[in-house]
């Protein structure tokens, strides 16, 4: 691979902890942030489209997960944390306005960024929202108990704990994907620390608070509940009703979701950013 074509590493002091990505290409800047459990490659399954379409990616370490740090406090996994550390990696890397693009954990991380600073945000990529506006119990439980096999079990005890898809033609790409994010990490303590702290954080107080984000263009990416029952349709449905500047895009009946083909997402955002 030709040397102009190998990602550049950067590390970024914030919050107390070292966050560790890589920038990659030459253009306007598009900030990749995963989900809760996984790590940088994980937003785009490791597709290269967007660096070779003119764009500048940033692939980002969330706190506690691959190779970023643990947090100095077991608790500091939440979304006022995330966001800090975003804008501490956006300042360091000289960015004074980007795309963003997010997971899950991330997707929630670049709402409240961007209801917070809309200044700093050019446009959102929404990948498989899963906050509705409240936290319950019942499903804290269920995070709970995924920590608890991390901390005992470590990659096959949260295995053990973890629900995969019921329809079975996902089942094994599922768990495949889970065995292989987990294995990425340096402290699996700290990501069962956060396992614990994210559900119990909120990016922002309700739904109606998308509202505002009128001047900001956004993609939703949805998941269909056989393939990704944890991130239901139905809430990136209502991402998208509730954005004014919003356009949503779900993989056809019987296909592989979206969130899990890098190249065809990667081509998706291109088309639609540019």
């Amino acid at each position: 691979m030709p040397e102009a074509e190998k990602a550049l590493e950067f590390e970024v002091e914030a919050g107390g902890l070292t966050l560790r990505g890589e920038r990659l290409g030459e253009g306007a800047p598009i900030v990749l942030l995963h989900g809760l459990t996984a790590t940088r490659r994980y937003v785009l399954m490791g597709s290269r489209h967007l660096p070779g379409h003119g764009w500048t990616t940033v692939a980002l370490d969330a706190r506690g997960h691959g190779e970023s740090d643990p947090a100095p406090e077991r608790s500091a996994y939440g979304y006022e944390e995330l966001t800090a550390d975003l804008e501490a990696v956006l300042d360091e890397l000289g960015l004074e306005r980007a795309a963003l693009a997010g997971a899950s954990m991330g997707a929630h991380t670049a709402v409240a960024f961007a209801l917070a600073r809309p200044d700093r945000v050019s446009g959102l990529v929404l990948i498989t929202p899963a906050y509705d506006g409240s936290v319950r119990d019942d499903e804290l439980g269920s995070w709970d108990a995924l920590a608890d096999g991390l901390e005992r079990g470590g990659i096959e005890g949260f295995i053990e704990a973890w629900t995969p898809p019921a329809d079975e033609r996902w089942r094994d790409t599922a768990t495949l994907v889970v065995r292989q994010r987990l294995g990425r990490h340096r402290h699996l303590d700290a990501v069962a620390d956060a396992l614990r702290a994210v559900p119990r954080s909120r990016p922002f107080g309700s739904l109606d608070e998308l509202e505002a984000l009128a001047d900001v263009p956004v993609l939703v990416v949805g998941d269909r509940d056989d393939a990704d029952p944890g991130h239901p349709l139905r809430i990136a449905e209502e991402y998208a009703r509730r954005l004014p500047h919003a356009r949503l895009l779900v993989e056809e009946e019987g296909k592989s979701p979206l969130a899990w083909q890098g190249a065809q997402l990667s081509r998706a955002i291109d088309e639609f950013l540019a």
